[in-house]
């Protein structure tokens, strides 16, 4: 065909890309678009949004990085088409003033992007415009990995065997796309990056947090990761100490290759690499039941735990959010979140089994904070953590499993290296009393500067009486 487009979403790279391959394959000019789409942004609701900062500053160096590979595959240059608006109504509209004959891009599973795409292909096919997607953002989607039985599976650990079984090197193949990269095509003049504010958002602390950005963080941070993944599985439960990738904002929006990074875990292989390659089969796995059962977006993957009947709490609620329960590894946790936009995954569990099994509070409403707050917010892997810490999902452990904070604490902060961080005000409480504070006499509080209840609060719950009302609210469902 004369020309195509490629429509970029979460996958804001110019390497190993299904779409962009398969457009420069197909086409003998091939443009390139990011929509900084209304029906998503307009529904944020902070103007200071992570998020948009940094697929801001992924854009900026995705069209650097499209016009460098054109020109130096002998092209005349490339680079990104920007628009802001509803992507449902500027795709078909940016396809025909090309005039291309087809619109390729990589799939997106969760239910209001695949409602979108219908009515992009259904727009474009009402105007002679082909559209094509492709599988980008995990190994194995939707029935590539089923049961014996043709079904999809519902456990984890049986995904991940067969998801083991079933792959090889076909799958985790990079796309060669430079080989055909002089198929680029320039911009349009005016079809430029606009400035953060002209979308109508404020810089964050996104630069101060010095996170590595776009494509060339994401090849830094890998790098980095390269060199301690065997240390990996002994690693990663401990907050303060740097044993995770941090690559999940970069999975999130594509700034690194999943298959890239699939691939070295599973060559590598030793037991830090093998750890690693089972938390990208988690990926895989929540994707591929969000796929299948998208009704978990606002239910229980299990339907019986619909009937819970959770607290209507707001004031512990609101504690919960602002890091003040009184839990310091909870509040540590929580405040990182607001802090920073990211939280370690072991505190990711601590926290939300807190706000389900010690404060009988919903888990959609755990659900929904951290969706405004994380900046690798993804749709499948929180809902699915979220059910997993409710016991309401995809999890072969029963329902009684409940976290104590104060022993995950000891056990994975041992001398409160994050608490301290993170909860300045107890900066100066011996190790024996970081876990719990309200343990401490007058004069061990006097001696800590930290008065309980007036410089940092006392519990707003007690768990063993907590966890007592759970296993009765959870009892009146399973009996």
């Amino acid at each position: 065909m004369p020309s195509a487009l490629v429509w970029f979403r979460r996958d804001l790279r110019c390497h190993d890309h299904a779409a962009l391959y398969h457009a420069l394959r197909s086409a003998g000019r091939v443009f390139c678009v990011f929509v900084f789409d209304t029906e998503i942004l307009d529904a944020l609701p902070d103007r200071r949004d992570r998020r948009v900062e940094f697929i801001h500053a992924a854009v900026t160096e995705l069209d650097r990085g499209l016009d460098a590979l054109a020109r130096e595959a002998g092209g005349v240059g490339g680079g990104l088409i920007v628009r802001h608006g509803r992507a449902d109504e500027l795709i078909p509209q940016l396809a025909r003033e090309l005039g291309v004959a087809k619109v390729f891009t990589n799939r997106d599973y969760d239910p209001a992007a695949l409602a979108r795409d219908r009515r992009v292909a259904e727009r474009l096919a009402a105007d002679g415009i082909g559209y094509a997607d492709f599988k980008d953002q995990v190994i194995f989607e939707c029935d590539e990995v089923l049961t014996q039985a043709g079904q999809p599976f519902s456990v984890f650990t049986p995904y991940k065997n067969a998801w083991l079984r079933k792959l090889d090197n076909f799958y985790l193949q990079a796309y060669p796309v430079a080989k055909y990269a002089a198929r680029l095509a320039p911009p349009p003049v005016g079809a430029g990056l606009p400035a953060l504010v002209t979308l109508g958002f404020e810089s964050t602390n996104l630069s101060a947090l010095r996170l590595p950005l776009g494509m060339s963080g994401g090849r830094r941070l890998f790098g980095e990761f390269c060199e301690r993944i065997d240390r990996y599985r002994d690693a990663r439960d401990f907050p303060a100490v740097k044993g995770v990738s941090y690559l999940s904002p970069h999975l999130r929006f594509g700034t690194v290759s999943i298959r890239e990074l699939a691939a070295y875990a599973w060559h590598r292989g030793g037991a830090g690499a093998e750890t690693w390659l089972s938390e990208l089969v988690w990926r895989d796995f929540y994707h591929m039941i969000l796929w299948h059962h998208p009704r978990v977006v606002g239910a229980s993957f299990r339907p019986e735990y619909d009937r819970i009947r959770w607290d209507d709490a707001p004031e512990l609620l609101a504690a919960w959010c602002e890091g003040r329960t009184g839990y310091p590894i909870v509040d540590a946790a929580m405040r990182q979140l607001e802090q920073t936009g990211y939280m370690h995954n072991r505190l990711r569990m601590i926290v939300a089994s807190f706000l389900t099994k010690d404060l009988g509070i919903d888990w959609r409403l755990g659900e929904r904070h951290f969706a405004a707050k994380l900046l690798d917010y993804d749709l499948a892997a929180n809902n699915g953590g979220w059910q997993w810490a409710a016991s309401s999902g995809c999890d072969a452990q029963p329902w009684f499993r409940i976290f104590n904070p104060v022993t995950q604490s000891e056990k994975f902060d041992a001398q409160g290296r994050f608490i301290r961080r993170y909860l300045p005000e107890l900066e100066r409480v011996p190790d024996k009393f970081i876990h719990a504070p309200w343990k401490m006499g007058g004069i061990d509080q006097q001696a800590a500067r930290v008065g309980i209840g007036r410089d940092y609060p006392a519990p707003v719950v007690d768990h063993a009486a907590a966890r007592e009302r759970t296993l009765a609210r959870f009892a009146v469902v399973k009996g």
